[in-house]
Order: C-alpha cells, then sequence, then structure tokens
C-alpha cells in the first residue's frame, strides 16, 4: 500500500497526517506551547516517597510533579528482586529518569528510571545488556538473522538494543551508523547529567517533524509532503545523515492552496472530533470517550442489507471494525476501550467479525491488547496512552455544560431561582427581589411560569423583577436583593 505523509508547519504548531491510499490514517499535532515530553530525559529530585502506594512524586522543573511507580525502577527489573520504594529512594534525592507517559489530565507524567534511547533503526538501552527484536517482525528465522547480523557488528559492553521494524531491510553500514549516532548520544546524556543540577532538562526527543523521518517512514512511503521551506531544509538534513532512504521521498510543497485542503485533511479533522461516525453502508458508530474509558456503539442505522437481518449485522458490524480502528489512530484513544458490536446469534460471525478486527488493529503502531467477546457481548480492548488524545489537544470542556454534555431546561433553572429567593427572602428583609438570567429563562417567567413567579411575590410578599444578562449562558442566574 502506498502511503503519504503530510506535514502542515505554523510559527505556532506542526500537524501531521498519514495518509493511505488517499484517506487520512493518522493525525498527530505537536504545538510549540505545549510539546510532548515522552522520551525526554530529566535529571529529577524525589519530593515525596508514598510507601503505601509504592511510588513517589518526582519533581522534573513542571508545575505538576511526575509519577514514578516502583515497577519502572530499572534496579528492581533488573535484579528481579522487587525492593520496596522507601529502601530505594528518599526524599531530595537526585534521579536521572525518563518520561514514558505524557501528563493527562490531572494525571502528572510518569516516569521511568530504565532510559531508552530512539534511533532509526534500533532503540538502545543502555542499562541492559540484551537485543531484542520488534514484535512486528514475526517471522522467527528474520529475527534471529537480525540478532546475528547486530551481535557482530556491537562492540565488548555495548549495553541493550531493540531492533525497530523499520531494520528489516538495513544494511551493514545503516546499521553501524545508528549505533555511532546513539552512542555519541549517550555520551553527552551521561556528562550533562553530571553537571546539571535537579531539576533539569538533559535530553529532549525530536520534534514531530524530524520523528516522522525517524519513526513514520517506511518502504511503504512514497511521498513526504511539508509545506514550510524553513521545516525541508531542516528534514532534509537530518535526512541527509540518519535516514537517507527518506531524501529522495522529501518534497517542498509550494501550492497555492493550503496543503491539508487539498487533501481534504482539515474535514477529516473537523469528522474526528464529533460523536458521530457515519459507515458507508449506512450505519454509524457512536464514539463517547471520557477519563476512565472509552465507548464505542455500532448501529445499523438506516442500512437494511441483503437477503436477512442476521447478514445486514453481520455486514455492518465487518465495515466497523475497520473504521473503529481508523479511528482509534485517528483521534488517539487509548486506556480502556469497550466495543459494543450489534449482537450476533452466530458463532461463527462473532469469530469472524473479532479476527477482522485484530487484522484491522494490526498497523496500529501503538500496543493493543484485544479480549473476545464477553457474556454481554461486549470486546473489550487497552490502547497504551503515551499522549493526549486529538480532543483534548484541541477542545476543552463546554463551560456551559461543564463537559457533561447536557445543560439544564430552562424550566429546570426557573424552579431553582424560585427556590432561592424563598431561601434569601426568609434571611434578609430586601425591599425588591431582581432576578438576572438569560434570555429564554426570562422569556419563560414572562409567560408559562408568569404565575408560578406572581404566587412567590405574594408569598414573600415583596415585589420580584427580571433582567435579561445577554452574557449568561442558560444555568447561570444571579437573584440580586435591591
Amino acid at each position: 500500500m502506498s502511503d503519504e505523509i503530510l506535514i502542515n508547519v505554523t510559527p505556532q504548531e506542526t500537524r501531521v497526517a498519514v495518509m493511505q491510499q488517499g484517506v487520512v490514517q493518522e493525525l498527530h499535532v505537536e504545538r510549540g506551547s505545549h510539546m510532548g515530553m515522552v522520551g525526554n530525559v530529566y535529571v529529577g529530585r524525589v519530593k515525596r516517597v508514598l510507601p503505601g502506594m509504592q511510588s513517589a512524586f518526582i519533581d522534573i522543573g513542571l508545575e505538576r510533579s511526575a509519577f514514578l511507580h516502583v515497577a519502572d525502577i530499572w534496579e528492581n527489573r533488573y535484579n528481579g528482586d522487587t525492593k520496596p520504594i522507601e529502601k530505594m529512594l528518599h526524599d531530595g534525592q537526585n534521579l536521572l529518569v525518563q518520561v514514558i507517559k505524557d501528563s493527562i489530565g490531572s494525571k502528572g507524567a510518569r516516569l521511568s528510571t530504565q532510559i531508552s534511547i530512539a534511533g532509526r533503526l534500533l532503540v538502545y538501552l543502555p542499562q541492559e545488556s540484551h537485543i531484542g527484536v520488534s514484535q512486528r517482525i514475526e517471522s522467527e528465522a528474520e529475527r534471529e538473522l537480525l540478532r546475528g547480523k547486530l551481535q557482530q557488528l556491537l562492540p565488548g559492553g555495548h549495553g541493550g538494543y531493540i531492533i525497530r521494524t523499520m531494520a528489516e531491510a538495513a544494511s551493514d553500514k545503516d546499521f553501524s551508523a545508528d549505533i555511532e549516532y546513539l552512542d555519541k548520544l549517550w555520551s553527552r546524556l551521561q556528562e550533562q547529567a553530571k553537571i546539571s543540577p535537579a531539576p533539569s532538562l538533559i535530553y529532549q526527543d525530536l520534534d514531530i517533524s524530524l520523528r516522522v523521518l525517524r519513526d513514520f517512514v517506511n518502504e511503504d512511503t512514497t511521498r513526504i509532503l511539508v509545506d514550510s521551506r524553513e521545516t525541508y531544509l531542516r528534514m532534509a538534513s537530518f535526512a541527509q545523515d540518519y535516514a537517507s532512504g527518506a531524501m529522495q521521498r522529501l518534497g517542498h510543497y509550494t501550492g497555492e492552496r493550503p496543503l491539508f485542503d487539498l487533501y481534504g485533511v482539515e474535514e477529516e479533522i473537523e469528522h474526528a472530533l464529533s460523536s458521530r461516525v457515519n459507515l458507508k453502508s449506512g450505519g454509524y458508530l457512536i464514539i463517547d470517550q471520557t477519563e476512565a474509558l472509552t465507548t464505542v456503539d455500532v448501529n445499523t442505522g438506516g442500512f437494511v442489507g441483503g437477503r436477512n437481518f442476521d447478514d445486514t449485522i453481520f455486514k455492518t458490524n465487518l465495515e466497523a471494525t475497520h473504521v473503529i480502528a481508523r479511528q482509534l489512530r485517528l483521534r488517539n484513544l487509548g486506556g480502556i476501550i469497550i466495543c459494543d458490536f450489534i449482537d450476533m446469534d452466530s458463532p461463527e460471525h462473532r469469530n469472524a467479525v473479532l479476527e477482522e478486527f485484530r487484522k484491522a488493529l494490526a498497523r496500529d503502531r501503538t500496543r493493543i491488547t484485544v479480549n473476545g467477546f464477553s457474556a454481554l457481548g461486549l470486546v473489550e480492548m487497552t490502547r497504551k496512552r503515551t499522549r493526549e488524545s486529538l480532543a483534548h489537544v484541541l477542545c476543552e470542556s463546554c463551560p456551559t455544560c461543564q463537559g457533561r454534555g447536557e445543560v439544564k431546561t430552562a424550566q429546570t433553572v426557573c424552579y431553582e431561582i424560585l427556590r432561592e429567593i424563598v431561601r434569601e427572602a426568609r434571611q434578609f428583609n430586601a425591599r425588591e427581589y431582581r432576578i438576572l438570567a438569560s434570555q429564554k429563562v426570562i422569556d419563560l417567567f414572562l409567560d408559562d411560569e408568569s404565575q408560578s413567579l406572581a404566587q412567590l411575590s405574594d408569598f414573600i410578599g415583596k415585589p420580584v423583577s427580571l433582567q435579561v444578562e445577554s452574557q449568561y449562558s442558560q444555568e447561570q442566574y444571579d437573584v440580586i436583593l435591591m
């Protein structure tokens, strides 16, 4: 399959769209004001050890302290003998740590003391000694071949490596160049760690435009288009040194029409922020993202299908598997995900849908675990969450509904105001009570609830006046004592 990578650059943000057969498969947004931290290495200071949680808060110089769990302390994993965290760390201790998960919502960044540095073909693990191979390289013969090739090129006391998927067709020269690059990077990082006070950032991962060349480009990539000349020159320089195979595929887009408009990416971004996703068959998905988990509901909609209802359901679910897999990548949804496919009576249909779903998820760069259908007919899965979802990057909670997705009706607000006035009247002897509220609430007081307002005024023995506040949302109001 032919892939294209489009890069739109402005002074404020860089956006990357990965296309396959002209359809957007992945979206990545990186803003200068909020760069992703995954891969960054810090000299941190232990702020507080929590024996009860077997965790510690580490100050790495950010507004919110980062979080280190005992399972992410390299010494424990290396020795195979888990010590309690209070015997390894103490308050005020300096520590070399790496971010493995960005801060998400109210949670601080998650840390590890195991350092890993990514190159184009290899991931260097300086504290380890073994050579691992990406799970995406499934052939055992190919895995052993790559492991043996790398072993021959490594000097003594080399540390550990993970061979990445894109190393399948790499030459000895490519491997040697990557080893040399990573070795220099680790040496500089160690030197910086010795002279830097805590907290300090001592190594920052590449920005998104250069990570595209390192992580995204593969043998299927036919073209990389970037609409910024400055970024194009930086990428060309990086490609010449570290990704020569990408050089001839890299291009500078100079057209008058915006790059993302030309390829329909802007429209896809809008669709990726909607809860409803239409299927070509006439069915649709409803995707509901919460802090705890994400639910995906599959519906037949207007699809009446072929010969019978079971056939309709089966075809809708099969189509939904590919759309769900794509939406997870587009929206970068992570954590626990529950997929509610339309109920199928046939075990053969359920197995076929699950198999198709696993195939559709196979091209995801992020680690995914899929369980079979539960007793309730739900497919439970997890997708590793390392950064904010697209919606969390581009959107914020609605100030009117506070993220609930609903607002109180005007009638409900009217009754709240009436109760508030009764409370105020019992405490204060005001001359008059004035209601400040939205147009819709005031209109209801003047119409359907005018009798309720008159009864209240008669009950408290004081006049009640109304005033429209155009800036108020439907739930906002004030009761002024005159």
